[in-house]
């Protein structure tokens, strides 16, 4: 008698991981990577027929005055990076060598200045750098000088502005790499006779090398899109890329030379990030190690003999520094640095709050008396109102958007072993490393067909976009220490995977979605080149109202509406690390 075997029970499908990660990858099709590409178009299309044309490129490369401008902005933007991590490194590697907890404590000095809005930032360097300005007041008046230095309105204005704004990038970027080195390493070299010189730049900063690099990566592109420091801050001579398009968008309506202006600055940055990736891999670029990558030949054997160059010629300093200062000196030295950044960073925002409270009708330090004169006019203008009020809907809105968005992309990352896990990340990081103008121009450019333009859902659109890396970022960095048997536990017990979703990952993980809600709503009311835009001088926001203001004349309203700005974010952001530091 034969024996039937009884029939296999057919396979149930079940939906890949990378399902969640539809709905951001959507989004950012349709208003990012769309509108980046519909500008690049334009940029060889005639403005009248819309044939295939290289006129506008042609007109860049024949005329003096924007080749001059280009290279304006890439010399900015490589001094930029340069000097921001020259000043960044120490202070990093200082919270580095920090037990955890304190080095939370000290990294507010840091995030706060990071997050602070450009514009407060710009408007605190005005009133310390001007004629009439702080430093100007102080080196006059002690005799220093005997009339007024000029620091703005020039390259060294620009620069100071610039370097203060990018320094907290460049030291959140190399931290975390530098966290992760195993300092036994460098005890161990010099237990094997290696000087301490050479044991710091043979071995330490040698394995600090990735932080570094993508430090410099994304200080050098954030930098190419600088608008709002050189408008202020420097002269006509120190005009950058990023103006000239504001221009030829918003006065001129030349869509297919400022495409071509925005190409040549996205080319600038995608060629710095594939030369970045060959070398390091870009998932450095978020502080997750290396990918493995390391030069080789020609590259790796420079880089060697550049290093030995260093780490002799800082041993032969050392000795002599050492007899001179003694050994206590030298080790204060390193505190003595980073205090000094913090200073620099810290400091300007500061000077702002007490001129906001002068009775005084023009900016001057110190005040000659202190009132509340310039808050009344903030809170009885329903222009400023009406901003504020904008400002904070948008940014509320944007906050949910993005954390929903950046959420499900990063559960859908951390759930899936799947070979495009690296193209969907470098996909959704994207937003942050394209120059804001050039997202900013082609969001203009699609709304305007859309008929989005002066609109708040407008607004809510290009700052989730801009918002989606940073809640990516943030709650997949939380699911890195999640433990998924949490997850099968509750499959055992008959829960489904929206219960298990809802009732034990995201409980667990509050503390990343509150904190990348919160970092999502500061980068929506601080954001400025998406409101330039798409606001249409009609739904203005804070920033926008701000914008406008300094361009026509500084006043003691704006030092009353930068303190509201910086207590703000600042009281976001304390809370933010809170939660994003809690277990």
């Amino acid at each position: 008698m034969a024996l039937s075997l009884p029939a296999a029970s057919p396979r149930t499908w079940r939906p890949s991981p990378l399902w969640l990660a539809v709905p951001g990858f959507l989004l950012l099709v349709v208003f990012f990577a769309f509108p980046v590409a519909r500008l690049l178009v334009l940029s060889v299309q005639d403005t009248e027929t819309g044939a295939f044309s290289l006129a506008s490129f042609a007109r860049i490369a024949t005329t003096d005055v924007y080749i001059r401008v280009l290279g304006i902005t890439f010399k900015i933007a490589g001094y930029t990076a340069l000097f921001s991590l020259l000043f960044g490194y120490p202070l990093a590697y200082w919270l580095a060598r920090m037990p955890d907890a304190m080095r939370g404590r000290m990294l507010i000095f840091v995030m706060v200045p990071f997050w602070t809005s450009y514009l407060v930032k710009t408007f605190a360097f005005m009133l310390l750098l001007g004629r009439t300005g702080v430093v100007n007041e102080i080196l006059v008046g002690s005799g220093v000088v005997s009339q007024p230095l000029a620091l703005i309105n020039n390259e060294l204005g620009v620069m100071i502005g610039m370097v203060h704004a990018m320094v907290p990038l460049a030291v959140m970027t190399m931290l975390p790499v530098m966290a992760g080195i195993d300092r036994r390493l460098v005890q161990a070299a010099q237990t094997l006779g290696a000087s301490p010189a050479h044991a710091f730049w043979l071995v330490y900063f040698k394995l600090s090398l990735p932080g570094v690099a993508a430090a410099g990566l994304l200080v050098f592109i954030s930098s190419l899109g600088f608008f709002i420091v050189p408008a202020f801050l420097g002269g006509r001579r120190e005009t950058m890329l990023a103006q000239l398009i504001i221009t030829q968008v918003q006065e001129l309506l030349n869509w297919s030379f400022a495409g071509a202006l925005a190409a040549m600055m996205l080319v600038a940055a995608l060629v710095s990030c594939w030369v970045y990736d060959r070398v390091f891999g870009l998932s450095t670029v978020t502080g997750q190690g290396s990918d493995g990558k390391e030069a080789t030949g020609r590259l790796r054997l420079a880089g060697l003999a550049v290093l030995h160059g260093l780490a002799g010629a800082s041993a032969f300093l050392a000795a002599p520094v050492q007899r001179l200062f003694g050994a206590r000196a030298g080790r204060a030295m390193l505190p003595a640095v980073s205090g000094a950044v913090i200073v620099f960073l810290v400091a300007p925002t500061l000077i702002v709050i007490p001129i906001a409270f002068t009775t005084s009708q023009f900016l001057e330090f110190p005040p000659p008396g202190y009132g509340l004169r310039w808050f009344e006019t903030y809170f009885s203008s329903p222009l400023w109102v009406s901003a504020t009020i904008r400002s904070f809907l948008v940014a509320g809105a944007t906050a949910v958007a993005a954390t929903i968005i950046g959420g499900l992309a990063a559960l859908a990352l951390a759930r899936s072993n799947s070979r495009w896990n690296g193209a969907i990340f470098a996909f959704f990081l994207a937003p942050m490393i394209v120059p804001r103008i050039v997202i900013a121009v082609g969001l203009f450019y699609l709304f305007a067909q859309l008929g989005l333009v002066a609109s708040d859902l407008g607004l809510v659109i290009g700052h989730t976009v801009l918002a989606i890396p940073f809640t990516l970022v943030t709650i997949a960095a939380v699911l890195k220490s999640y433990d998924t048997r949490l997850d099968q536990a509750a499959a055992t017990l008959g829960a489904n995977r929206l219960r298990t979703l809802f009732l034990i990952t995201v409980p667990l993980v509050k503390g990343g979605l509150i904190a990348a809600f919160l970092f999502a709503f500061i980068t929506s009311f601080d954001e400025l080149t998406i409101a330039i835009f798409v606001s249409g001088g009609v739904k203005t926001t804070l920033p926008k109202q701000m914008w406008d203001d300094m361009i026509l004349q500084l006043n003691p309203t704006l030092a009353a509406v930068s303190v509201v700005v910086f207590v703000i974010v600042t009281a976001l952001l304390l809370v933010a690390e809170r939660f994003r530091r809690s277990p």
